[in-house]
């Protein structure tokens, strides 16, 4: 006989925590920090990481409100308790709520073998238990109910240092690490303060690793590498204004407005390798944060733009709308779910904001001589390359900081740029099409003419006469041939004269260009109008040399 109505109710099996928990969190950063957003959300103070790399263990201690009995069992044991489900959106100190779905938890079982836990509430003894990974296979093994799993009892003695002095919150010992504690202080205090902004801009909540407070100073090489920052909104963050306000490098700061309640920065540094985090393949990003907490690492690879400027960019984007009542976060809390309207929208809006910052920084690289975005049609490639050359030519005359004419001299090499770009490239062309047109003349075995002839001796003299008063008795030019001695006009009369008929030939253009290649020769700088008319000039000549080099 079947069972009546209303007699039928849901058995989770423990294995469930395999899919929610241990084989969902893989980031030993994401573990942290549900340990770290668990202080926030219980209102603590200070947070207290301590590592062991003896033992291979860590610790978390915060000195939030802590846990009795009750709590224990029907909020932290409870898998997918959350405040938010009876509309709570803020602690007592009216901190907004990081946790959401209640399962964050069981990122504690991912990265380690066994897990203790000891909590307490004011004047009240400690309560907790232990998860043994082990033990959770076998009870999985045999599907077992979760009341039929109970944890086991605290080593009271590996708490006894850290339960000192502590009056209320929560202490969490991790021991056996599953990829080991391989990393050092530094690093970690540098992941943490990039990864836990409310620790650095909320001075009511204290981070310290091993006794050390999390600070701005541990951002400081950062900082102090970063040439252009890009303020989104007017964020108040004290590391924009307090240390990368003060870097030796930054040359610039933009202010940006938008109309979307998104706030940040974005800055970029020098070089590449400046976003590396100490001697690791970890690199600083822009970072996606939500109500301050981080949501997603490199935000910009949801945009991917294949351009060279990114891998100078760094920030933090925040957009606090993404936290309302629809839950859009993954359960793995290394993301957002990618369908979801707001974050699409929100995708769209951050990319036009950074494809405006990518034009801008070609821009200001550009401005203090420094190679820009070689993908940034805004230039050719030939003006870029040119740029790109005085850039490294220029830098050799750079000044030392002590120097009186530092700025000077700064200021006057910075107002050659942009005709050193075009007389650089200028030169290049014409270098490559007379050598040409000579391989040209000497493969069709073409005959000097009087005038050439003529041409090259009084060349021949000069030479001699400027190299005895030059006391320099090597040799300069590499070959002695006659044609080395004759620049494009005499060049031309050789392969293409004049037709009287019809006119165009690459001997009368190359007339045009004689008096302005001399100019440039001659390193002048040249005017607007000398420039259009070489431009046009050189492209009649680079058509005909292209016709003679194809053999029609």
């Amino acid at each position: 006989m079947a069972k009546d109505e209303g007699q039928f109710s849901f058995e989770i099996s423990l294995s469930v925590l395999n899919h929610l928990g241990r084989n969902l969190y893989r980031s030993f950063m994401t573990v942290l920090g549900e340990a770290i957003s668990n202080a926030w959300d219980a209102d603590a103070k200070n947070v207290w990481i301590y590592i062991d790399k003896k033992n291979n263990a860590f610790v978390v201690k915060d000195d939030g409100d802590g846990m009795d009995s009750t709590d224990f069992q029907e909020k932290f044991l409870k898998i997918g308790y959350s405040k938010r489900k009876s509309g709570e959106t803020q602690t007592e100190k009216k901190r907004p709520f990081i946790g959401r779905k209640g399962i964050g938890k069981l990122a504690l079982l991912s990265c380690a073998r066994r897990i203790s836990i000891l909590t307490k509430t004011k004047n009240m003894p400690y309560v907790g238990g232990v998860i043994d990974n082990s033990g959770l296979d076998e009870a999985i093994k045999r599907d077992l109910t979760p009341d039929e799993y109970k944890l086991g009892k605290v080593d009271g003695e590996i708490f006894q240092k850290y339960a000192k002095d502590h009056q209320h919150g929560t202490i969490i010992y991790f021991e056996e690490m599953s990829d080991g504690i391989g990393a050092s202080t530094d690093y970690l205090k540098k992941l943490i303060a990039l990864s836990f902004r409310f620790s650095l801009i909320d001075h009511s909540f204290s981070i310290y690793v091993d006794h050390k407070k999390i600070t701005l100073d541990d951002l400081d090489d950062l900082a102090n590498k970063t040439q252009f920052v890009w303020i989104i909104n007017e964020l108040n963050d004290p590391f924009v204004s307090e240390k990368i306000s003060k870097s030796p490098e930054l040359k610039e700061t933009i202010s940006r407005k938008e109309e979307k309640a998104i706030r940040g920065f974005i800055a970029s540094v020098k070089h590449p390798s400046h976003l590396k985090i100490m001697t690791t393949e970890e690199k600083v990003s822009v970072d996606l944060f939500v109500n301050g907490r981080l949501r997603e690492k490199d935000i910009l690879k949801h945009i991917p733009s294949t351009r060279l400027v990114e891998s100078y960019l760094y920030g933090q984007i925040h957009f606090d709308d993404l936290d309302d009542e629809i839950d859009r976060f993954a359960t793995s809390r290394e993301g957002i779910v990618a369908d979801d309207p707001k974050y699409k929208e929100f995708l769209e809006n951050l990319k036009r904001i950074i494809a405006e910052i990518m034009e801008d920084w070609d821009r200001l690289r550009n401005k203090i001589r420094q190679d820009g975005d070689p993908d940034n049609p805004r230039m050719s490639k030939k003006e870029r390359k040119s740029r790109e050359l005085f850039n490294v030519v220029s830098e050799e005359f750079s000044m030392p900081k002590k120097s009186g004419n530092k700025g000077k001299v700064d200021q006057w090499v910075s107002e050659l740029a942009d005709d050193a770009q075009f007389n650089f490239s200028s030169y290049a062309e014409c270098f490559v099409s007379e050598n040409l047109i000579r391989k040209y003349i000497e493969d069709k075995g073409i005959a000097m003419s009087p005038e050439a002839l003529k041409e090259v001796g009084e060349r021949k003299n000069n030479e001699s006469t400027n190299k005895n008063l030059g006391n320099i008795s090597i040799d300069i030019r590499r070959t002695s041939s006659d044609l080395g001695y004759l620049s494009m006009d005499h060049l031309a009369n050789l392969v293409d004269k004049e037709d009287p008929i019809k006119k165009a030939s690459l001997s009368r253009d190359a007339r045009e260009y004689k008096p302005m290649r001399d100019a440039l020769a001659h390193t002048a700088l040249l005017t607007d109008e000398a420039k259009n008319k070489l431009t046009t000039v050189y492209d009649n000549i680079k058509s005909r040399v292209r016709t003679l080099l194809s053999g029609k």
